[in-house]
């Protein structure tokens, strides 16, 4: 790896630089502290800065979207403290989806085995139905199937089925118990 070689200027943000400049200072005024901002604000900011999002949805303090004109959440979704979303590609939640404190959804990551280190990209599609566990990270390209559950702490780097339970590092795969 020789990181004097990388390069990301191709990267598309998604926006120029005023727009991301203006999120920035939004999003620290509004989303990275603790003061305890109505949803309700929070989510006309995500719409206002183009985000797609739907009706009744709850955004704890310390949530952290890097890109929101990437992001789309449906209905009943519930966001806790300290989430982090890096949406360097879409990120997509259903409806009745439910991110814990500190999950981690992650859209980017780097070829370790190319020299100059590339960045890749990929979306991450979280269908209807979904708990996403306390401290659970979720990798680029992971498309969680509907009703499913990523366990606390689990690393998810590979799509899950509807109905399934995702546990441990790496994530160990299972049906949901109840469900035939």
């Amino acid at each position: 790896m020789r990181l004097d070689l990388y390069d990301n200027s191709d990267f598309d943000r998604g926006a120029g630089p005023v727009k991301e400049a203006l999120w920035m200072l939004c999003k620290g005024l509004f989303f990275l502290n603790a003061f305890p901002w109505p949803s309700s604000l929070r989510v006309f900011l995500l719409r206002l800065f183009g985000a797609r999002v739907g009706q009744q949805v709850v955004i704890r303090a310390g949530v952290n979207i890097s890109f929101p004109w990437r992001f789309t959440a449906g209905d009943h979704v519930w966001i806790g403290e300290e989430v982090y979303i890096l949406c360097l590609a879409r990120v997509t939640l259903g409806s009745q989806v439910c991110l814990s404190q500190r999950a981690f959804l992650c859209t980017g990551s780097h070829d370790w085995r190319r020299e100059n280190f590339d960045l890749q990209v990929r979306p991450i599609t979280v269908e209807n139905e979904v708990w996403i566990a306390a401290q659970a990270f979720v990798g680029p390209g992971v498309c969680i199937g509907r009703g499913s559950v990523v366990g606390a702490g689990t690393v998810l780097l590979k799509t899950l089925l509807p109905h399934s339970l995702a546990k441990g590092n790496p994530a160990q795969v299972s049906a949901k118990p109840g469900v035939s």
